[in-house]
Order: structure tokens, then C-alpha cells, then sequence
């Protein structure tokens, strides 16, 4: 049986496709401004990857913000099932999961079946995502994809005390000014989301084995804030970026058509 999930995100739409529990392949484009291409555009750009059709996939769920806007899915169901669904099948000693996202942040208690026990979600404030370590890469003139090196090479991490990322962005400004290496206050950076990602894994209760899925999670600087704030060891696969549409892959696997 072959299926496939799309996680529509704030920022990038991401599409995995397995078959009889083998990933086939795994695609992560920009979502843009429409969700719904997106979706179509993913999928179309993996199965050419992998050789096959649509006729040969039984079954499609969407999931992420933009869910709703697939419309060759099968079903949509909420990213929160979908990336327990996702980080059980990758590792299913895993018992909570931490997704920082482009634009939110969710932390998921699950059971020894994947299923969500507890979760708790920040989509108010852009404070402890993905969305706000860009604003501060671009604050800083430094290449995201570089962000995590650079903080791992600081010294004393800066202090970055403001929750709203305007009032953030004013601050890393302020230190610019006063001579602060870049490495000190990306190292700031990453504690200031750790904090609150932390506080937010706390209300759930942190349950060991932990896994870190989302873009984020290819961070190695905030991976190593946030294990030191919770003193546990992070798990982080290969597939973190796409482990809601992998989830939402192994969900279609029950879809009857």
C-alpha cells in the first residue's frame, strides 16, 4: 500500500510518501503565498522524484495550518495527531515530542502507541519559533543555516530579556552597538527561545525519551539550549522537517477507499 501526507506550514509545505512502512522519499518547498498550490506542487515535484503516479497512492492526508486548502487529500487531521503519528513511527521509545515551527511551537506528551496523551501550543507570538530566529538572522546579517555553529563557539551568551520579537530585534541591535560578538548573542538568542519552549514542555510535564521535530530542529544551537534547560537529551532525526507529513502518511495507511 502506498499513501502520502502534506503538511502545509506557515513557511514550507512538506510531502513524504511510504509504502507498506518504507519512506519512499520525503519533498520541503516554500509554501508562498497560496497553500493550496503548494500542496499540489510538493507532491507532484516527489512522486517525479520517486517515479510514480497518482493512481498508485491509496491515500492522502493533509495536515498543518493550511490542511483545510488540499483538496486531493483524502482527509485532513490536525498537525498536533499527525506529528505524534510522525515521531512514533520514526522511534517509538519516543514519549515527547518538541516542533518548533515557522510561525508556532507545540510540545506533545504521547503514549507507548503514539497517541497523544497531553500537548500544549504557542501560535500567538512569534517569540520561540522559527519565524523569529529569521528576523534575528537577518538583525545579525548572518545566514540562518549557520546560526547553531555560530552559537556553540560563543563565550557568555547575551542577555535577551524582551518576549515581544520587535522589542528582541531592538535589543540584539542595542548589543550590536555596544561590541557584542555576534556568536554571544545568538548564543543569547537561542537560550531566550529555549526559555520559553522550556516553560511550555513543563506545563505538559517532559517525559523521556524526548524528540525535537520542525525546521528547528536542524538548529544544533537551539537543540543544545533546550537540552540544557530541560536536562535531558534530545533526539533529532534525519527527517525532523518532514515528521508531520510523515505522520500524516502512516494515518492514511487507515483510510478505507
Amino acid at each position: 500500500m502506498i499513501t502520502a501526507g502534506i503538511d502545509i506550514g506557515s513557511i514550507t509545505a512538506k510531502a513524504a510518501v511510504l509504502e507498506d512502512g518504507r519512506i519512499l522519499g520525503a519533498k520541503v518547498l516554500f509554501t508562498g503565498y497560496n497553500s493550496r498550490q503548494a500542496g499540489q506542487a510538493v507532491l507532484d515535484e516527489l512522486m517525479a522524484e520517486i517515479g510514480i503516479t497518482r493512481e498508485k497512492i491509496n491515500a492522502i492526508i493533509a495536515t498543518g495550518y493550511g490542511r483545510n486548502s488540499v483538496e486531493l487529500a483524502d482527509k485532513a487531521i490536525t498537525e498536533i495527531t499527525c506529528h505524534a503519528a510522525g515521531a512514533h513511527f520514526i522511534d517509538p521509545s519516543v514519549r515527547f515530542i518538541i516542533d518548533i515551527g515557522g510561525q508556532d511551537s507545540k510540545v506533545i506528551r504521547i503514549d507507548e502507541n503514539g497517541r497523544v496523551v497531553d500537548f500544549a501550543m504557542n501560535d500567538k507570538c512569534a517569540a520561540g519559533t522559527g519565524r523569529f530566529l529569521e528576523v534575528m538572522a537577518r538583525a545579525l546579517e548572518v545566514d540562518l543555516d549557520g546560526f547553531g555553529d555560530l552559537s556553540l563557539k560563543g563565550g557568555a551568551a547575551a542577555k535577551i530579556s524582551s518576549i515581544c520579537t520587535v522589542f528582541a530585534e531592538s535589543e540584539v541591535i542595542s548589543l550590536i552597538s555596544k561590541g557584542e560578538t555576534r556568536e554571544n548573542i545568538i548564543a543569547g538568542i537561542h537560550e531566550s527561545v529555549a526559555s520559553r519552549v522550556a516553560a511550555l514542555a513543563k506545563r505538559v510535564g517532559v517525559t523521556e525519551p524526548v524528540m525535537m521535530t520542525g525546521g528547528v530542529a536542524k538548529n544544533i544551537g537551539a537543540v543544545r539550549a533546550l537540552e540544557i534547560k530541560l536536562e535531558t537529551v534530545i533526539r533529532v532525526s534525519p527527517h525532523a522537517q518532514v515528521n508531520g507529513a510523515l505522520g500524516a502518511a502512516v494515518l492514511a495507511g487507515g483510510i478505507n477507499r
